[in-house]
């Protein structure tokens, strides 16, 4: 796979927004230690507060962007732009920094979850109203409201120290992306739900303990693709301020997605835009949607070999209770992009 895919994204989380400057993070982080933030090449200087009061965070941020890093390829995987660096105001820039800033969110609330950061515990959340009387609410939940306010303060600090002209081009960006880490941040807050346990003699079922629990990260990629397809295209007004270009429809609410250029079509690579083109893509003979041949290749035609896939198959279930398979190699045909 290709290695660099998403660099932005990953860029964004940490903030450290080097152009298109290769990833710079110390693999370190990745792999789970902890060296000084001066090793974190690109990062502002609030965010370097940051890291020296909150050095045990860094792993988690860095957790929370490869999810969103996957996700995006996840929910791309059909069109021809598939999560690859961007960089301009286009909607693919929208998506790249909701999601990672969602990824930020989800990973650090849920790391307070399982005690491994020291500033932060099981969420605190009020008891729902709705929840009923003889139902106890405590268990230890995902810690929404820490990680939501722990990601917009080291997020968003990069964009927040930037200053630039009132109107100009760059501070329109500057709201955008603003924006958009607040549309990933408030979609994690709006899907998390009440999960609770049964307790009784012989799951009765008598007693219910119930906490706050984050969705699962896939139903975050796939509301942000939604929300990604429906993104309100914006222009700055006399005032400085980012409206809405087409004043017939509702303007977008915190929750949408924003963006200010049109996306570059995507079949050719282009270093300025980050396209890397949809030469040598799989695409879909059968489909007429956009992971089909004549889309995804641009008109340019395809070919057609053969390949051998390995999948699982033959499977029985066991009591009780387990499903075994075995693994069957067959030919197909695949159809890339010329």
């Amino acid at each position: 796979m290709y290695v660099c895919i998403c660099v932005r994204v990953f860029l964004h989380v940490f903030m450290v927004s080097l152009a298109m400057n290769p990833l710079l993070i110390p693999e370190a982080y990745i792999i789970g230690a902890q060296p000084l933030c001066s090793q974190l090449v690109g990062l502002s200087q609030g965010q370097k507060k940051l890291c020296q009061l909150y050095q045990d965070h860094m792993q988690y941020i860095g957790e929370g962007a490869k999810t969103g890093i996957r996700e995006c390829q996840y929910q791309f995987r059909h069109r021809r732009w598939n999560c690859s660096t961007v960089d301009n105001s286009s909607v693919e820039t929208a998506f790249t920094y909701a999601i990672s800033a969602a990824g930020v969110v989800n990973a650090v609330s849920r790391a307070c979850r399982e005690g491994d950061l020291s500033s932060c515990g099981c969420s605190r959340a009020a008891r729902p109203k709705d929840l009923p009387r003889d139902w106890l609410w405590g268990g230890c939940g995902d810690n929404l409201n820490y990680g939501y306010r722990f990601s917009k303060e080291f997020v968003d600090a990069r964009e927040r120290e930037k200053s630039y002209a009132k109107g100009s081009g760059e501070s329109a960006r500057l709201m955008m992306n603003l924006h958009n880490n607040e549309a990933g941040r408030r979609t994690v807050s709006d899907l998390a739900h009440v999960s609770c346990k049964c307790h009784g003699v012989s799951g009765s079922c008598s007693l219910k303990t119930c906490w706050l629990q984050l969705a699962d990260f896939r139903k975050v990629g796939e509301t942000l693709k939604e929300k990604y397809d429906s993104a309100a295209s914006m222009k700055l007004n006399s005032r400085g301020k980012l409206v809405q270009r087409d004043s017939k429809f509702n303007p977008p609410t915190s929750n949408d997605l924003v963006y200010i250029e049109s996306s570059p079509d995507y079949c050719l690579s282009n270093q300025s835009t980050g396209s890397l083109g949809t030469v040598g893509r799989l695409c879909n003979k059968t489909s007429e949607g956009m992971d089909g041949c004549e889309l995804m290749c641009c008109g340019r035609g395809y070919d057609q070999y053969k390949a051998q896939i390995v999948e699982r198959c033959h499977c029985k279930f066991h009591w009780c209770c387990y499903v075994k398979c075995k693994r069957c190699t067959k030919t197909v045909d695949q159809f890339v992009c010329k």
